[in-house]
């Protein structure tokens, strides 16, 4: 009973992954051979699954339709939008986002939205891919 694990843990040592060592684009500079396997073609990388429908991934924010009128900062449970007075609209902290989708909910006028974008990690918090204007 104690060992019925380990003929398919042998077995699984020997195949290949069903998933991708890390996203290419984001893969830190370490690990270079890696990527350039990858853009040789030695290295065939697996396409990201489609997401599902409602899928609650990056905030999408149309700077066009805000009107300022902070109730997206006000529904937010994690903090992760600011509002900035002097433009009268908002700057939103991806990293800090929890994906809950409230502030795409009260917004009155459509002016957030839910992307199907999941692929985020940087080694850089502040990076201009996750600070939304």
């Amino acid at each position: 009973m104690r060992f019925a694990m380990i003929p398919e843990l042998v077995k699984q040592m020997f195949k290949k992954p069903f998933t991708n060592l890390f996203p290419a684009k984001y893969a830190p500079s370490s690990v270079g051979k890696f990527v350039e396997s990858v853009k040789k073609g030695e290295i065939k990388i697996n396409p990201p699954i489609e997401t599902p429908e409602g899928f609650r991934g990056k905030i999408l924010y149309d700077r066009e339709k805000c009107i300022g009128c902070q109730l997206c900062t006000k529904v937010c449970p994690s903090d992760a939008i600011e509002f900035l007075p002097e433009k009268k609209k908002i700057r939103i902290y991806v990293t800090r986002c929890t994906f809950c989708a409230q502030c795409v909910d009260a917004c009155p006028v459509n002016a957030l939205k839910s992307s199907d974008e999941f692929m985020l990690s940087t080694t850089d918090r502040f990076s201009k891919e996750l600070i939304i204007e």
